[in-house]
């Protein structure tokens, strides 16, 4: 398999390669169409000049004459109605002037031969040495019709450019390859970086550091490739704890039972610890079958292509509701409830909402401390409906704040009473608050209390299908 730089590189080159040449027939189709006619008419006009002075000058040597203008860079052939003829200058690698051509230039026509020189390729009407590709003048000298064909001397003129032509394509040529491969080397190598940080995340290296700095597009995919093994590193480090704390908050319990049932299999056991045995293994299949329903319920909350119920529902009625079926809870523990529950019209899943206000309002009562108070108020404002829930109890530092929505975390447990919970419960609020589209916030201070903030948008915009962008 061909690497990404080679294939660089040898698209680059077959580019500069087949540029070269479409310019080369490029500019070939231009001097056959425009610059041979225009090169033809200014070798005409210049033998018109050598012929019109030969014939103003009535006693000129015709033979030094033409040898001096020969030397200035022309190749001439003269031929007279004899049939005698001389050459001057460079001689003509192919004499090959029409019978016909000389006939009628000695009949007084102008000969076009560069104009009328075949259209081949690469130019070579203006390098071919051949007497065809001269133009014809007719002159008189002594009272003899003579006929001139001439052309330019290409190696006595253009012989130094020619080399400096081909050394400078050549050098082109070389110096484009090279910058080329350097060029390629320089483009490739922020992939290749790429290519062995993806390996490294196969192998289950998240802590990669690329250093490419650059601010164009391998640049930008740079850092989100950054971004990406550090959020992958994250999500590595919350799926082996969340194995972890599943294993341990399965275990507990699953321990508790087992040792349990194997002191009620004793049969000595008085009737209050049998009881007591009982009750305890109550408690944790009671714990472990609440697990498992806030496991399921998160796991499903998380899917991409999950859909919640919308509809529109009494926010004051369903929170008056529940605050009836935990009065038992509050008076067993002393504390004291006041709230401000208006009928206000809220669009979104009863049921889920339903199980926020339960978490919070347990949380409220759980780490309550005893004659503790706690407040609920709802705020109707324009676009957005708040909910309040305060409490008077032990609440949080802010380490412990900055945790608190995550699964399984649970404060520290030896400033409660109460340690039954799972862990799982703010997780499934923070899910559902964000899939209504809203949010929550948390104002405590240890040992004053805990203020939970839900801010609702009056309407679901896209309808029930849960996003997982949140």
């Amino acid at each position: 398999m061909k690497s990404i730089y080679s294939k660089f590189v040898l698209a680059t080159i077959a580019i500069i390669f087949t540029s070269t040449i479409l310019g080369f027939f490029i500019s070939n189709t231009y001097y056959h169409q425009l610059v041979k006619p225009l090169n033809d008419e200014k070798n005409v006009s210049v033998a018109k000049n050598l012929a019109s002075y030969i014939e103003s000058q009535g006693n000129i040597e015709i033979e030094p004459y033409l040898h001096s203008a020969a030397s200035t860079g022309y190749q001439i052939y003269i031929v007279n109605a004899s049939g005698s003829e001389q050459y001057f200058g460079a001689e003509f690698k192919r004499q090959n002037l029409p019978r016909e051509a000389v006939g009628s230039v000695l009949e007084g026509e102008i000969y076009h031969g560069m104009r009328e020189f075949p259209m081949e390729t690469f130019v070579t009407g203006f390098f071919a040495n051949e007497l065809r590709n001269t133009v014809g003048i007719p002159f008189s000298y002594e009272n003899e019709q003579y006929a001139l064909f001439m052309r330019p001397d290409i190696k006595l003129l253009f012989s130094e450019i020619h080399v400096l032509m081909g050394w400078m394509i050549l050098i082109m040529f070389v110096v484009s390859v090279i910058l080329v491969l350097i060029a390629s080397k320089f483009l490739v190598k922020p992939i290749t970086k790429l290519t062995s940080a993806t390996k490294d995340i196969q192998d289950g290296k998240f802590d990669i550091k690329l250093d490419i700095s650059r601010q164009d597009e391998i640049g930008v995919l740079a850092r989100s490739f950054e971004e990406m093994s550090l959020r992958l590193s994250q999500l590595d480090q919350m799926r082996t704890e969340f194995v972890s704390n599943v294993s341990h908050d399965f275990q507990s319990p699953l321990l508790n039972i087992q040792g349990y049932a194997h002191l009620l299999a004793k049969e000595n056991l008085l009737p209050d610890e049998k009881a007591q045995y009982i009750q305890v293994i109550h408690q944790e299949t009671n714990r472990l079958s609440l697990l498992t329903k806030q496991l399921l319920l998160l796991t499903s909350l998380e899917k991409e292509d999950y859909y919640f119920n919308t509809a529109p529902f009494n926010l004051g009625n369903q929170l008056k509701e529940l605050v009836q079926m935990y009065l038992w809870q509050l008076d067993e523990k002393g504390i004291t409830i006041t709230y401000n529950l208006p009928n206000v019209v809220c669009e979104g899943d009863p049921t889920l909402l339903y199980n926020v206000w339960e978490n919070l309002l347990t949380n409220a009562i759980k780490y309550n401390k005893e004659n503790g108070e706690i407040e609920i108020g709802v705020h109707d404002e324009l676009h957005f409906i708040k909910v309040i829930i305060k409490d008077t109890g032990i609440g949080m530092t802010a380490e412990e704040t900055e945790r608190i929505f995550d699964r399984f975390y649970r404060a520290d447990p030896s400033r409660s009473r109460e340690v039954d919970g799972t862990g799982l419960g703010l997780s499934i609020v923070d899910r559902i608050i964000k899939l209504h589209k809203g949010t929550i916030s948390v104002k405590t201070q240890p040992d004053k209390g805990t203020e939970f903030i839900v801010t609702l948008p009056r309407k679901q915009r896209d309808g029930s299908r849960a996003s997982n962008k949140s």
